[in-house]
This record gives structure tokens, C-alpha cells and sequence, in this order.
């Protein structure tokens, strides 16, 4: 089956439209080119889209409704495309794909149920800073993904079968990306990570996920929500998770608790957490700015 046609997914919402240009070159760019567009519209109509790109684009277009929320935009795409394609793989408007990206990804999902990709650490410019965004050598995914999360909706391709069980997504649901891999790893599907980077990661103003310094006390406090939000929606929405899963991820959750407890309560402890963070080496993951562990003496006392 994977060698049919794949759906290749993005949204596409305001404040992304003058990275668009670059993002479809990328996309025609591609070696395995065997693959169906959709695209997400959020507050942008079709028109715009192509004016703004310059070519017209070949696309399935699933619009917005009225009063959505970006994650029921989100699910109502996913929903048709896995009912028509073997596997989906994600994509970000702001980023720029490697030419191997579709090709690499296909090839993983022959063996695996979702494959993630390392990704360069672009400026809003589409400069190289030299940082790549990737597990440590030799991390394992299952300790990953319960305080973090590498599989983002830009470097994700899931086999529709597994993606289609970690649907519905909650329409209050901000990190959609995390709910997918966390559901997926909680039914014991088969993950991979391959350490080439295959994407080109924006750092801009339009970032859900920040990975860069400098944090701002107001950032690291609205992460940490965005974080603790992730484990309600999980416990609530995802009985398939194994107990062994579910315990791992309780542990997790408490972690973060301490942490948004001590820093929420002292304007102190939080200033001097944000400027020591802010002195580390740019290494984050998504949201290991949140209760980082090398940083534990500052707030877990």
C-alpha cells in the first residue's frame, strides 16, 4: 500500500504568507514526488494562498469553519485524509523540506507506524543558525516523549492506520502535535527517528513551540500551561494508553507541577530560573525549557 499515493499535509493561517513561496518550492522540489497536497485554511482564503505563492498550487483545500478551533480544523483534515491515503506525512508552512523528506519518510513507513526527522534550526530569514533539532545520541523515544516531544507537525509522517486511532482531537487541544505521538506511543506503535535532518525549522514570531533563547518569564509561564493542558487532555481523551504508559506520563505531569508551583508563586524563583536558562547552550528539544533538569536546584527545593 505505500506504494500508492500519500497526502502531504500543512495549515496554512495568517502571519506564515511570506514564508509560503519558499515552503512550495521545497515541495516541488522533492525526489518522490508521488503525493496529493492538502492544506489547512486558517483565516486565509484559496485566492490568497496563490496570489501570495505566485504558481498555482494543485491542493485539496479544507477550510475553516466558523468558530473552529485550529485543532477541529486539524482533525477534520486528518480524518478525510486517512480515510484515503496510506500514510500522511506533516509539514509546516513556515519551514522549507529537504529534498529527500517524502522519499525518507515513505521509505520508514514501510517498517514503522511514524517516523520523525532532525530538523535545521532556521532564522525568520532561512539562515542556518547550526543548531539541529534532535533526541541526544542514544536517547530512547519512550523517554522522550512523556516530558517531550520531537515529533512536531513538520517532521512527522504517520501510516494511516495508527494515525486514524489517535483521532478525535480535542477541540481545546493547543499541542496537537504532542496529543498525536503521545497516543501513538501509548498504544505501543512503532516509532523511528531518522538523525538527517530532512527539514529546514523557522524560528519566528508564529512559533507554538520555541526552542531558541532568549525566554521571556512570560513565555516559560505560558509554556508550562500549554504543558500541563497536554497532560489533562491526554488522561481525559486517550483511553488507549497502556497503564505502564499512563504511570510514566502521571510522573511526568507531577514533575511539571512542581515546577509551575514554584516558579507561580515566586517572582524570584522564576527571574532567576528564566536568566540561568537563558545562559545554557541552545539545546532544547520542545519544551525542555520547561522544568529543565539541569536547572532543578533553582525550583525544586
Amino acid at each position: 500500500m505505500l506504494t500508492k499515493r500519500l497526502a502531504l499535509y500543512t495549515t496554512i493561517y495568517t502571519g506564515v504568507e511570506q514564508y509560503l513561496p519558499s515552503w512550495y518550492e521545497s515541495i516541488l522540489a522533492q525526489t518522490d514526488r508521488n503525493f496529493d497536497i492538502w492544506i489547512g485554511l486558517d483565516g486565509l482564503d484559496t485566492n490568497s494562498v496563490v496570489a501570495t505563492i505566485g504558481k498555482n498550487v494543485p491542493a485539496t483545500w479544507v477550510t475553516a469553519e466558523t468558530d473552529d478551533s485550529p485543532a477541529q480544523l486539524r482533525d477534520r483534515a486528518i480524518a478525510r485524509m486517512v480515510s484515503e491515503y496510506p500514510a500522511i506525512v506533516f509539514v509546516d508552512s513556515d519551514d522549507v523540506l529537504d529534498p529527500t523528506r517524502v522519499e525518507a519518510a515513505r521509505e520508514s513507513l514501510f517498517k514503522h507506524d511514524v517516523n520523525g526527522c532532525a530538523q535545521r534550526i532556521i532564522d525568520k530569514h532561512g539562515k542556518d543558525t547550526g543548531i539541529i533539532f534532535q533526541p541526544r545520541p542514544g536517547e530512547k523515544i519512550g523517554t522522550v516523549l512523556p516530558r517531550n516531544n520531537i515529533f512536531g507537525l513538520s517532521n512527522s509522517a504517520y501510516r494511516a492506520d495508527i494515525l486514524a486511532r489517535c483521532l478525535p482531537i480535542p477541540a481545546e487541544c493547543i499541542l496537537v502535535d504532542w496529543f498525536l505521538i503521545t497516543r501513538a506511543w501509548g498504544m505501543d506503535a512503532l516509532l523511528s527517528f531518522d538523525s538527517t535532518c530532512r527539514m529546514n525549522y523557522r524560528q519566528c514570531a508564529t512559533n507554538t513551540a520555541r526552542v531558541l533563547p532568549p525566554f521571556t518569564v512570560e513565555y516559560i509561564i505560558l509554556a508550562t500551561e500549554r504543558v500541563l493542558n497536554h497532560y489533562r487532555i491526554i488522561f481525559e481523551n486517550a483511553p488507549e494508553v497502556k497503564n505502564q504508559h499512563r504511570i510514566t506520563l502521571q510522573a511526568a505531569r507531577d514533575h511539571v507541577e512542581i515546577f509551575y508551583n514554584s516558579v507561580s508563586t515566586s517572582t524570584d524563583t522564576l527571574d532567576l530560573y528564566v536568566q540561568t536558562l537563558n545562559q545554557l547552550p541552545p539545546e532544547h528539544i520542545w519544551w525542555s525549557c520547561v522544568a529543565h533538569p539541569q536547572l532543578e536546584d533553582i525550583w525544586k527545593h
